[in-house]
């Protein structure tokens, strides 16, 4: 299954069906009057959160969606049938956008979460309704209310307790991998990870979900590497777990490339509470993991963690770490715990 979490498309409600012009016509009643009845209502286009889906692939194959336009009205005085609601289903976590992407309409936090978008035309009025004293026999009738449209944008956000950031090959699927069910790719390369990954950790009896995202680099808010796109999939996130590699060149730089992009994507990931984790330790001396933490502790203001997800050094006191962070009242845990479903990410 592919993973996609941006989507245009296009909403209509249903128009309202006309109103009925018709009189009686009945044996022995020579004046039976006007008896056209009202036209129905139109669809309401309704947007819910359900469980089991973790992807808007659906919207890349279906992008116009239209209820039914309400029945017209008829003699006897008969209101014509309702269209019937156009239900939607999307992600929990997807957000409404306007089509400019400047307003969010609609934001789906909770399972089952119901919102109508768009309501559905009212029927137009039959010639009944329009009978006065002045006016015995009308043929006027309205022809039903407009239906309301819109072209929105689609824009999923997943929902997770924690969020690994860091520069690409920090180590973030090794240690997604070794704490969760996830089945993330790893590789000797940068942006092995190409799309957002979820997994369920199990730690002294606490569960809790965390996010894994491409790698950032630096100048990522001007689109460099994958660029900033897949930050929206942690803003919820209650703390973040940064890994600083023990490899590489400048481990103090890589820390602050990460979070100058985090500052200029904005939506408040930099005040985030964060744990700041020196991964891939088992390549260095313990010397040289302290002086390196020391330099990093200097810039972030941070006690550093040393840490290995290949050799589980390290791990069982960040995790407690995160716990601590996360809060135990607020540890999240999706009705399907089996795991992450194998998707492959597809760009808009």
């Amino acid at each position: 299954m592919h993973f996609l979490d941006q989507a245009k498309i296009f909403v209509r409600s249903g128009a309202g069906g006309p109103g009925a012009v018709s009189f009686r016509h009945e044996k022995f009643i020579e004046y039976g009057g006007p008896d056209g009845g009202n036209g129905g209502k139109g669809g309401d286009i309704v947007f819910e959160a359900v469980h089991g889906l973790n992807t808007l692939i659906d919207f890349r194959y279906t992008q116009h969606f239209r209820a039914p336009r309400g029945k017209g009205g008829a003699g006897s005085n008969r209101t014509g049938a309702g269209g019937e609601d156009l239900v939607i289903k999307v992600p929990v976590g997807t957000q409404v956008l306007s089509e400019d992407k400047e307003h969010v309409l609609l934001d789906f936090t909770r399972e089952g979460q119901r919102e109508v978008f768009l309501k559905g035309g009212d029927g137009g009025r039959g010639n009944l309704s329009y009978k006065s004293s002045t006016n015995r026999a009308p043929r006027q009738h309205g022809t039903g209310w407009p239906a309301e449209e819109a072209w929105v944008w689609l824009r999923l956000k997943l929902l997770a307790d924690a969020g690994l950031v860091g520069l690409p090959n920090a180590g973030k699927s090794t240690f997604i991998n070794a704490v969760t069910n996830a089945k993330a790719k790893v590789g000797d390369y940068p942006f092995t990870t190409v799309r957002p990954q979820l997994g369920v950790v199990s730690h002294k009896g606490t569960e809790f979900v965390l996010a894994d995202i491409p790698g950032l680099i630096e100048g990522a808010a001007e689109g460099a590497g994958i660029g900033d796109r897949f930050l929206g999939h942690i803003e919820r996130c209650r703390v973040l777990l940064h890994l600083v590699a023990a490899d590489g060149d400048d481990p103090v730089e890589a820390y602050r490339i990460v979070r100058d992009e985090l500052a200029q994507y904005g939506a408040g990931l930099d005040d985030k509470p964060q744990v700041v984790a020196l991964s891939k330790t088992d390549l260095l001396d313990d010397e040289l993991i302290e002086l390196m933490s020391t330099e990093i502790g200097k810039v972030s203001g941070a006690e550093v963690m040393p840490l290995s997800a290949a050799s589980g050094a390290g791990i069982e006191a960040v995790l407690d770490r995160l716990i601590t962070a996360i809060g135990p009242d607020h540890a999240t845990v999706p009705a399907d715990d089996e795991g992450e479903d194998e998707i492959e990410w597809s760009p808009v």
